[in-house]
């Protein structure tokens, strides 16, 4: 039963506690207005660091903030955990887990979910990474199958167990990748003296001509040579027809026996039921206008990964980083505040602040404007702006350490086994609400 009492004031309901939706929330803060934040989870994730969890880098509750306590000091706000039903535009309300909520301002924040364009055999057994469920469920696999294999005494027996393929050369993709190379090449041996290095590979995959293809050659073919010389062998021009569990088949008849298929090749808007489907877009995202109000509503917003704003300069959108879902969030507060006091609006303008991708230690890639470099400067500019776009003092310091003590150990991060994951079982978690950049 929903008991959240109306305030005076008109109500701004967010759905989804990522990156826009708190920028939204944040941006209200000591205005005349009442900000109510739903999402499935009572936490704020830091994607960016995702596969950090999933290789056993960082612990999930270092990546992970409390949406509360991140708002504690701000009056006009309130969050319940709750899932997103159904939007009804008609009457200003939406159907939630916990009963209808009224709202004057509804501003959709749902991020997106990982897309397996239709093959339920790869969404059954493929691992994908966009919640912290998902990445524990990952590094259980992982370290699951490195123990399995320490059992086996031949190498055709181990094969499967220690090939690892990554489909999709994005960011996740590239990161992750390269952070399999490094436990390979510095951790294997160590933890388990039983193997080799040379027993463990590690493949990414990718039906684009090149990795990394939203950023510049020059991003590319670093992070392409950074990659080679760890070990991973890099497949461009392929593409995934099945993946049994067992083993994975290419379009060109090309197989590979493994057991550990991690699926970053694309995602999904998460839309909400109630939104009609004449402006849903390519990647199941909802069309908007030029304030990110979305068609035909004078009321609902929708931003970051939801959110298809289709311009000239922008026919397929904007791309999915949290840039975007932040700076939409911070445009949306002062919409919002503009439309209520009678104002007239701005059309949104994305400001690109530039592209980094990690590929291993000492080794990233940035696209920073005109200028774009490679290697060590890379890295600490990667590591800089992760660290202080992290929520919490806490968590920065906790994550500080962990990387300091992983540089100079090589050995940091502590590899369990917290929870043990069945292959055989479904393993998607259904992401109603925000973990992405929404």
């Amino acid at each position: 039963m929903n008991t959240i009492d109306k305030t005076k004031f008109p109500r701004v309901l967010i759905v989804g506690g990522g990156f826009g939706g708190l920028q939204v929330a944040k941006k209200l803060a000591d205005k005349p207005v009442d900000v109510l934040m739903i999402d499935k989870h009572n936490y704020h994730t830091f994607q960016p660091l995702l596969y950090q969890v999933a290789t056993g880098s960082l612990e999930a509750d270092s990546i992970a903030f409390s949406l509360r306590k991140n708002f504690s000091g701000q009056k006009n706000f309130r969050f319940r955990i709750a899932e997103l039903q159904k939007v009804n535009a008609e009457k200003n309300t939406v159907d939630t887990t916990i009963g209808e909520i009224t709202y004057d301002y509804l501003v959709l924040a749902t991020g997106s979910t990982t897309n397996f364009f239709g093959n339920k055999e790869i969404e059954h057994y493929a691992m994908p990474m966009k919640s912290i469920p998902e990445a524990l469920n990952l590094r259980s696999l992982i370290l699951q199958n490195i123990e399995e294999a320490v059992l086996l005494t031949g190498k055709e027996e181990r094969e499967p167990y220690l090939n690892f393929v990554l489909v999709g050369a994005g960011p996740t993709g590239v990161e992750l990748s390269g952070a399999l190379a490094e436990l390979r090449n510095h951790i294997l041996t160590e933890d388990y003296p039983e193997l080799s290095k040379e027993h463990m590979r590690v493949i990414l995959v990718d039906t684009m001509p090149r990795i990394l293809g939203a950023m510049s050659e020059q991003a590319s073919k670093g992070s392409h040579d950074f990659l080679t010389s760890m070990g991973v062998e890099v497949m461009v021009n392929v593409k995934v027809n099945s993946f049994d569990g067992n083993e994975i088949k290419f379009e060109d008849g090309h197989t590979i026996r493994t057991k550990n298929v991690i699926w970053s090749a694309g995602v999904m808007g998460v839309v909400p039921d109630g939104i009609s489907k004449d402006i849903i877009q390519r990647g199941n995202r909802i069309k908007t206008d030029s304030i990110c109000r979305i068609d035909g509503s004078a009321n609902i917003f929708a931003i970051g990964d939801v959110a298809a704003m289709i311009t000239d300069e922008t026919p397929k959108g904007h791309p999915g980083v949290a840039q975007v879902a932040i700076q939409m969030g911070n445009h949306v507060a002062k919409t919002i505040l503009k439309l209520i006091n009678g104002e007239p609006t701005a059309p949104f303008k994305y400001f690109d602040k530039g592209s980094l991708a990690t590929v291993g230690r000492n080794k990233a890639v940035a696209d920073l404007g005109k200028l774009k470099f490679q290697g060590f400067f890379a890295w600490i500019i990667w590591m800089f702006v992760h660290l202080i776009s992290l929520l919490g003092f806490r968590n920065k310091i906790v994550v500080f350490i962990n990387w300091t003590m992983s540089y100079l150990t090589y050995n940091g991060g502590a590899r369990l086994i917290i929870r043990r994951f069945n292959n055989e079982a479904p393993q998607q978690e259904e992401e109603h609400l925000a973990k992405s950049d929404g």
